[in-house]
Formats: structure tokens, sequence, C-alpha cells
């Protein structure tokens, strides 16, 4: 080995040994700004983290890498403690509009559900706060649309289930970010048990209306292929999330626990497989994935079910009227009940 050579090996395992130092140390300084409390206390202690991390770095590359990996093992130990001892609650001050959790209780065929949601909302800040208490005969369930909801560009949408039955009934079920009082969603934040998980079920004109009228999302509605005891299982999934995190609080997580990762477990339990993509991280490109695997309607492309489904326009025209969730889907074919799969999977 020529000695030019040499230098290359070492300089490259000290780029190594430098990510694994650097990786985790940004790791720490982010679970410290977003879990310390206090601004004055965030800085200081973020600051201070930095500051031996950057020391560590130091002594790594004047060849004190013992001291180097050992100091910092000790101390990213002592973090790691602090870290699991983080545990989600319920007990927070909670932004209005997830302040409750939807929670069920089932009687034969009939789910009673506590705490639906249905805001009348006039901006951002300005609402008429209602939760309510609604009934849902399974034996009626006829049909699951799937409402992507895009706010920032083709990659990231909020995805809503809602379930339609033949009374004209529709509830929408939304996993939520549980946002204390005053915060702002961060996606980054997400990664850091900054908030909670809430599944909320909300009346259409509340859930899609806030996101295409007040907030100024785009939305589009499919209509999803799948068997009536799926349907029903979906249904039942939801309200069991919901029941448990009473109990049973969850964080947040903006790749893991998030509004299509739980539908998606849901229903690999339902269909027995479900294949997996890249789109069920990308949230927006998700209609993709399910047209991939028969779940939308099969004599359409997904360009022409996408121009279908636009709803923004017909939301925003609607508006409060009572006919809400019926004018958002006039031009959108329905499925023909013998197009229907027979059973799952």
């Amino acid at each position: 080995m020529t000695a030019g050579t040499a230098s290359v090996l070492r300089f490259a395992a000290m780029l190594v040994a430098t990510l694994l130092l650097g990786v985790p140390a940004a790791w720490g300084a982010l679970a410290l700004w977003y879990q310390s409390p206090g601004s004055q206390l965030k800085n200081v202690l973020v600051l201070i983290w930095s500051a031996f991390a950057l020391g560590v770095l130091v002594a790594l590359w004047q060849g004190h890498a013992g001291l180097a990996f050992l100091s910092f093992a000790l101390a990213f130990g002592m973090l790691l403690i602090w870290w699991r001892r983080i545990l989600p609650t319920n007990e927070r001050l909670w932004a209005d509009d997830v302040a409750q959790i939807t929670h069920g209780g089932i009687d034969g065929d009939r789910v009673t559900l506590r705490n639906v949601r249905n805001f009348d909302w006039r901006s951002n800040s300005e609402y008429t706060q209602r939760w309510e208490t609604r009934s849902y005969d399974l034996d009626k369930l006829t049909s699951v649309d799937m409402i992507m909801s895009y706010w920032d560009g083709w990659a990231i949408a909020h995805m809503l289930i809602s379930f339609g039955f033949d009374d004209g009934q529709h509830v929408a079920f939304s996993v939520e970010v549980r946002r204390r009082k005053n915060a702002t969603y961060s996606e980054i934040g997400g990664f850091f048990k900054r908030d909670g998980l809430s599944i909320i079920a909300a009346d259409e004109r509340d859930v899609i209306r806030v996101r295409t009228n007040i907030r100024g999302e785009d939305d589009y509605l499919y209509r999803i292929r799948m068997p009536l005891p799926a349907m029903r299982s979906l249904f039942l999934g939801y309200v069991e999330q919901a029941n448990r995190l009473v109990d049973t609080p969850r964080f947040y997580n903006t790749l893991t626990v998030n509004c299509t990762m739980l539908v998606y477990h849901m229903m690999k339990r339902i269909v027995g497989y479900l294949p997996w993509s890249y789109r069920l991280l990308f949230t927006g490109y998700l209609p993709a994935y399910v047209y991939r695997v028969g779940g939308l309607d099969q004599r359409f492309t997904l360009e022409e079910l996408r121009a279908l489904g636009r709803i923004t326009d017909r939301a925003r025209q609607s508006d409060r009227s009572d006919t809400f969730s019926a004018d958002i889907r006039k031009g959108i074919p329905m499925l023909d009940p013998a197009d229907l799969p027979a059973t799952a999977g």
C-alpha cells in the first residue's frame, strides 16, 4: 500500500467516524430543542450540547478517537435515558380543533360516536365549537371515499376517509396532529415527540370545508372499491384505534404514525396483504398506490379520476349548505355495486 493510498483511507475513516458522532449529535440537539421547557433553558441546553459535540469532534480529528467516542457515548446514553422518560399524555391544553378525541360504543350493528366534530369555521381563528354525539347503523353503510387535501405541492397531502350511509349521512375520520394551544404544525417536530396523536370523526362540512374554504387547500375525492364487510371492518378499526387513544395516548410521528400509515396497517389487517410502496411515505402520491392495487374505479384512468374528483370549487360554492356532502360529489361517477369486490384481498 502506498503512502498516498494509506492517507486516503485514513481520511475516509475519519469522515466515517465524524458521521458516527455527528449524526447522533445533531439528533440530540434537535431533541433538546423540541423537548426542553422554556425558550431560555432550551437555548442554553442546545448551546451546551452543541459545544460539547464540537469539542468531541475536535478531539477526534486531533487523534484522540478513544476519548472522543467514550465521552460521547456516556453523554448520549444519558440523553437517551432522558428521552425514553418522555411519555405521551392526554393532559395538555390542546388546540380547540383537537381538544377532544372521538370515541365510540358498539351495540350490535349500531355505533355511537362521541365527540364528533362539527365546527362552524369563519376563519382559522374564528369558529363556533360543536362536539356532538351521533349514531350510525353499519347495516346502512354503503361507501368509503378517500379525500386527499394538498397544501404544499403534490408530494404532501392530508388524507381523510369518509364513510357514507344509505340515509345520506357521511362521517369523515381524520388522523390529526394533536397540537398544544397556539402551537403550529412542524414536520421536523413530528420526529421528536412534539405532538400527540388524535383521531377525529367529523362532519364533512367541517373537516373538508375548513381545508378548502378556510385554509385554501386543494381537495380531491376518490371512491374506494371495497367489499362491504371490509368497509365495516375499517369503520370499526377507526373506532377501535380512537378508543385506544383515550386510555393509551401516543405521539404523532411524521413518518411512522400519521394519517396514512395508521390506515395502511388497519387495511393490512383486514385484507391480509398490501404491498409496500414509497407512495405511503409521500402521501400526495397515495392515489396512485391505491389505483395500482385495484382500490379505485378501474373504468377510468387515474388522471381522469383526479379530474373528476377535484372537489375544491364545489366545496367553496356549497360552503355552509345543508347538502354539502351531496354537492361535492356531483360529477363523480358512482361505483357500480357489481364492480365491488365480493371479498377482501
